[in-house]
């Protein structure tokens, strides 16, 4: 699947747009894979319990999803981290 990432993702992949090889059919699924190729990525979605922060926004097309909706491969992911200031 093909995901474009911003702000401070960019740093941890290197690239805007990456692909994922992803064995689930869920964006979380997606998401967990997306972390093991990029760890870097992890503590920019998840907070310290393992959850997404509630201010990541991921988005399948130009719609927002939830962690537990189904995704194809030909879809293309946008990922929006946790961004901090004031």
């Amino acid at each position: 699947m093909e995901l474009t990432v911003y702000g401070p993702l960019r740093s941890a992949t290197g690239e805007k747009t990456v692909q994922v090889d992803s064995e689930g059919e869920t964006v979380r699924d997606v998401l967990e894979a997306f972390v093991d190729a990029y760890p870097r990525a992890g503590a920019h979605l998840t907070d310290d319990e393992g959850a997404l922060r509630p201010s990541v926004r991921v988005l399948v097309g130009e719609r927002k999803v939830d962690l537990d909706e189904s995704v194809a491969d030909a879809d293309s992911m946008q990922l929006f981290p946790a961004m901090r200031g004031g």
